[in-house]
């Protein structure tokens, strides 16, 4: 952060970066649910159809208004983000914007296309035949994910430059934007988020059943409310594990400066140790506390104690990310968490495996209810990892950040803005979603009928206790 603050850095960067930083991890926090929950309701969906679970289908219609809310609500706060690549970084789109443009407009496409689709979907809940409702609704987890693809394409190519070649004047020439997508960093990057997003839209949705088991609601519905979207969650945890793996390995091949942030590696050499957490003084490029291990980093990063790790001391420390602190903390939050849900998945798969039911114990429901909080802790932890980590460059290599700010004042003035309706619309959006769960848990309960209810206008639940659905 001090660096932020040195007096030849424009003074509009650190108000652009910290905005920039916010809006994203709001946003964030909406992408996985817009990517993996389409996916859970319609196994719920299949299910309920194919043996007639009555429950299954309850939890699928349910889910798809939670999709339905969440969807719209990234829909603003993606919108904002687009303004913002504009606005706050014009040495970014202005510059490069033909050359990685083209993945912005693809995400356009999908975006809208989703909208219909889970619009039809939504609508289409008994005003279509049940299996042509499933059916329609197979292309949203397909659609989602292009759209996901699009972003990550463009986020990787800050990453992995391609696609260009710098003419004399520094402006990109021999533009390609097909090759500008397809990165070297792409396919590693949208891996490891399509599997963080399946991880933490599981966990997530199985958090809230788990809290009601805990609460005695030991019913089918919950049990399988908690089954569906944590079996989800478990399978691709592995998955993420192995992906995590080869990505860190690529990181440390292609981006040494910023592995050597992730594992706060000073001095370049072999036998490097593993350092858990500890705290690094950039005046001195040294690392004090933290728990050591020898050899491990250069085992994990070559397979072998003599395999070679170049250090933060290769570089300038004008060309080191602005803060190493953050990026290395990040990155050991991330592992942490994920070591720990893998540990907590195979309890899961062990127990059911011999006796076709999750634990009971209030230990594994306990880590089941946070294990959704835990996930998106490590997502926003790797999302810092690639963002801090990239620094100082925007465009990796080719474009500082601070060259690519707006020279623009009042950031700070348009930030406190967007803190503001951000966090109104955090609000409200726990709210609805708070009275559809209410809503939902009356007519569990049998105070009025819901199930028979289309997807319009509704009644007043307290107008009447035993209010009965049109047909």
């Amino acid at each position: 952060m001090l660096d932020l603050l040195a007096a030849s850095e424009p003074a509009q960067l650190l108000p652009a970066r910290s905005q920039m930083a916010f809006t994203l991890m709001f946003h964030i926090i909406l992408v996985p649910l817009g990517v993996a929950l389409p996916a859970i309701m319609l196994i719920a969906e299949h299910k309920g159809l194919k043996h007639r679970d009555r429950a299954a289908l309850t939890l699928a219609r349910r889910w798809s208004h939670v999709a339905g809310v969440t969807f719209a609500v990234g829909a603003v706060s993606g919108t904002v983000l687009s303004f913002e690549m504009g606005l706050l970084w014009p040495g970014l789109t202005g510059k490069y914007g033909d050359v990685f443009g083209l993945p912005f407009a693809i995400e356009g496409i999908a975006f809208f296309l989703e909208a219909i689709l889970v619009a039809i979907y939504i609508y289409g809940w008994k005003r279509l035949t049940p299996w042509t409702h499933f059916k329609l609704g197979l292309p949203i987890p397909f659609v989602a994910l292009v759209g996901a693809f699009s972003i990550i394409a463009a986020n990787s190519w800050m990453n992995t430059p391609a696609g260009f070649t710098p003419g004399p004047d520094g402006w990109p020439t021999d533009i390609d934007p097909i090759a500008a997508i397809f990165n070297k960093a792409l396919p590693w990057e949208f891996l490891h988020f399509a599997c963080a997003a399946y991880m933490a839209a599981g966990f997530t949705v199985a958090s809230v059943y788990a809290v009601g088991w805990l609460r005695g609601r030991r019913d089918r519905y919950h049990r399988l409310g908690f089954l569906i979207p944590f079996t989800v969650a478990a399978i691709v945890t592995p998955l993420q594990m192995v992906v995590g793996d080869l990505i860190a390995v690529w990181v440390f091949q292609e981006m040494p400066v910023k592995f050597a942030a992730m594992e706060v590696v000073t001095n370049s050499g072999t036998h490097q140790a593993e350092i858990f957490f500890g705290r690094y003084d950039s005046a001195t490029n040294t690392v004090s506390g933290g728990l050591r291990i020898p050899d491990l980093n250069s085992i994990l990063a070559g397979n072998s104690p003599d395999t070679y790790v170049q250090g933060l001391d290769a570089v300038a420390p004008a060309d080191r990310p602005s803060n190493v602190n953050v990026v290395h903390w990040a990155f050991d939050i991330m592992v942490g968490i994920a070591t720990l849900l893998m540990l907590f998945v195979i309890w899961f798969a062990w127990h059911y495996w011999r006796k076709r039911e999750f634990p009971q114990s209030k230990l594994f429901l306990w880590l089941a209810a946070s294990a959704g909080v835990l996930t998106y802790i490590a997502i926003e932890a790797g999302w810092i990892v690639t963002e801090v980590g990239r620094q100082p460059w925007i465009v990796y290599g080719f474009e500082r950040t601070s060259s690519a700010v707006t020279g623009a004042d009042g950031i700070w003035l348009s930030f406190a803005v967007v803190v503001v309706l951000y966090l109104l619309l955090a609000v409200g959006t726990v709210a609805v979603i708070r009275a559809m769960a209410r809503r939902w848990r009356r007519a569990d309960l049998g105070d009025f009928v819901d199930e028979a209810v289309p997807y319009g206008p509704r009644p007043e639940v307290e107008a009447a206790g035993s209010e009965k659905a049109p047909s």
